[in-house]
């Protein structure tokens, strides 16, 4: 008897579909990793790496010309034993008490002028983000000339409204850190305004009408609608102001040079100062390590918070 074998089973639509779908979905994957390697290999190299290494430094002492030595929590007691990383702490956290709110106020303010429908409206508004673009040197320089104790237009102006005495700016110890706050709220401020332009234009206008017909002033509006819908926009920039606050460093060396004195030293500073200008890179990574747990702590407070606003 003869017996014939059955042809094979052509494979099925949903096999071939999904085998299909399956390299499709393996090349998109590829693709995408092919974008983000160059970025994700230059992050590594010039960051992750340096910030590992700057953790194992900050337990080590060592001077880039003799080899590294464990010297354990050594670096640690001798910043806290220093009244120079202290005073360096306390300016940091002033100018960050000074910069951050005061940029977060003018930079609202900005978007809410500069969201109307104004004549040359774009032009004030190139105008307001162009310091943020500018050298910071040139900024610092600038200012330094309109700060002058005794030619500056800003002190000629203060003498004219009558201030028998006006301030000596960055010459004076108890002026030099306003002065310097002043500039990077008057650079920086541009910046946040188109974010919060960004934030202010998302807001749907029914809701402003629907306060207009219930009788709320334009006070009641931007309290009850503007702010609470401006809450994500906000966060962000408080966010983004606070690590920023707390790594200043250029505006400070060129319009002060951490001085009168020690007026105006800030942590970045001095991690410079001690790590490049002296070489002692465990000591100026422990510091380095001291601040980056400081911003962490400050920024994990400011996602609670924020987590139990929207609660």
């Amino acid at each position: 008897m003869a017996i014939t074998a059955a042809p094979p089973t052509a494979p099925t639509a949903t096999s071939a579909g999904s085998g299909t779908t399956g390299r499709q979905s393996r090349r998109n994957t590829l693709i995408g990793i092919s974008f983000i390697l160059p970025n994700f290999l230059g992050f590594a190299l010039l960051t992750l790496v340096p910030v590992v290494a700057a953790f194992g430094l900050a337990f080590m002492e060592w001077d880039s010309y003799n080899p590294a030595e464990f010297v354990g929590l050594d670096n640690f007691q001798k910043m806290f034993g220093n009244d120079t990383f202290w005073i360096a702490l306390r300016n940091t956290l002033y100018y960050g008490i000074g910069h951050v709110p005061l940029t977060l106020l003018c930079s609202l303010g900005l978007a809410l002028v500069l969201n109307r429908k104004l004549r040359g409206v774009r032009f004030f508004r190139t105008a307001a983000f162009f310091p943020y673009v500018t050298s910071m040197v040139a900024v610092a320089v600038v200012w330094n000339m309109l700060f002058n104790p005794t030619m500056g237009p800003v002190n000629q102006l203060l003498t004219t409204l009558g201030v028998a005495n006006p301030p000596g700016w960055t010459s004076s110890s108890d002026w030099a850190m306003p002065a310097v706050i002043i500039t990077s709220v008057w650079r920086d401020m541009g910046y946040y305004m188109i974010l919060f332009l960004a934030g202010l234009q998302t807001i749907p206008v029914e809701y402003y009408e629907a306060a207009r017909v219930d009788g709320a002033n334009a006070w009641q509006r931007f309290w009850h609608i503007t702010l609470p819908t401006l809450r994500p926009t906000t966060f962000l920039v408080l966010i983004l102001l606070t690590v920023g606050s707390f790594k200043v460093f250029d505006l400070i060396v060129v319009m002060t040079d951490g001085g009168p004195g020690r007026a105006t030293l800030v942590l970045s500073q001095l991690i410079y100062r001690e790590g490049i200008a002296q070489g002692e890179f465990g000591y100026a990574s422990a510091i380095s390590l001291v601040l980056f747990v400081i911003v962490l702590l400050v920024t994990v407070l400011q996602f609670r918070l924020g987590e139990r606003k929207e609660r």
